[in-house]
C-alpha cells in the first residue's frame, strides 16, 4: 500500500525511475538522499561517487560492488561555479564524417539536469565491470518528488567546504600590493594639493 502512495504522488516517468532495480541485489543497502539544490556540482559528484563505490564504509573492496543507494534529488538546482554554464560543453561523435556535436552546460541544464549530474558522476568512477550496476544505484531526479517513500531514507549531510588559508608568501605579496596603490593615492593627492596652492598663490599675487 504504502509503494502504491509513493507510485501515485510520483508525477514523473515511473519507468524510467525504476529501470534495472530488480538486477540489484537490494539487500543489506542504505538508501542515501543528496539534496543537490545550492550544492557545487564537482563537490556534490565527489561524494556521491564515494557513496555509491562504498569508499564510507570500513568493508571497501576496489573489487567489490559494496556502495549504497544514491538517491538526488532537486537536480535542476545544482550550482556551478566560474563561467561554466556558458564555457562548458559536452561533446559527442554520431559515427558520421564531420558530425561532432556539442551542447553547452546551459543548454544541457534546460534539456534534461539529471543528466549532468549523471555524467559528472560517472566520469568519477573507475572504468571497470562495476560501472553498469553502480550506474544503476543512482536515482536522480530533477525535483524534490521521487516514488521511492516506501523505502528507509538516509539523508546524506554535506561535509563543510574547507576554505583554503592565503599562503604566507601570498599574503606579503597582496599587502605590498595595496600599500602601494596607497601610496600613489596619496602621492597622486599630495600632487593635486601643490598645484592648487600655486594656483592660489598665482591668483593672489
Amino acid at each position: 500500500m504504502a509503494s502504491q502512495a509513493a507510485a501515485s504522488a510520483f508525477n514523473g516517468n515511473m519507468k524510467k525511475a525504476l529501470a534495472g532495480l530488480k538486477r540489484i541485489n537490494l539487500e543489506g543497502l542504505r538508501w542515501r538522499v543528496f539534496d543537490a539544490k545550492g550544492q557545487v556540482l564537482g563537490r556534490l559528484a565527489s561524494q556521491i561517487s564515494t557513496v555509491i563505490q562504498g569508499k564510507d564504509k570500513p568493508t571497501y573492496a576496489p573489487y567489490r560492488d559494496d556502495g549504497d543507494i544514491c538517491v538526488v534529488l532537486n537536480a535542476k538546482d545544482v550550482c556551478v561555479t566560474g563561467r561554466k554554464m556558458t564555457d562548458k560543453f559536452y561533446r559527442w561523435h554520431t559515427g558520421y564524417i564531420g558530425h561532432l556535436k556539442e551542447r553547452s552546460l546551459k543548454d544541457q541544464m534546460a534539456k534534461d539536469p539529471t543528466e549532468v549530474i549523471r555524467k559528472a558522476v560517472l566520469r568519477m568512477l573507475p572504468r571497470n565491470k562495476l560501472r553498469d550496476d553502480r550506474d544503476r544505484k543512482l536515482r536522480i531526479f530533477p525535483d524534490s518528488e521521487h516514488p521511492f517513500g516506501d523505502r528507509p531514507l538516509e539523508p546524506y549531510v554535506m561535509p563543510p567546504r574547507q576554505v583554503r588559508e592565503m599562503r604566507p608568501r601570498a599574503r606579503r605579496a597582496m599587502i605590498r600590493a595595496q600599500k602601494k596603490a596607497e601610496q600613489q593615492e596619496q602621492g597622486g593627492n599630495d600632487k593635486r594639493k601643490g598645484k592648487k596652492r600655486e594656483v592660489e598663490a598665482e591668483l593672489t599675487e
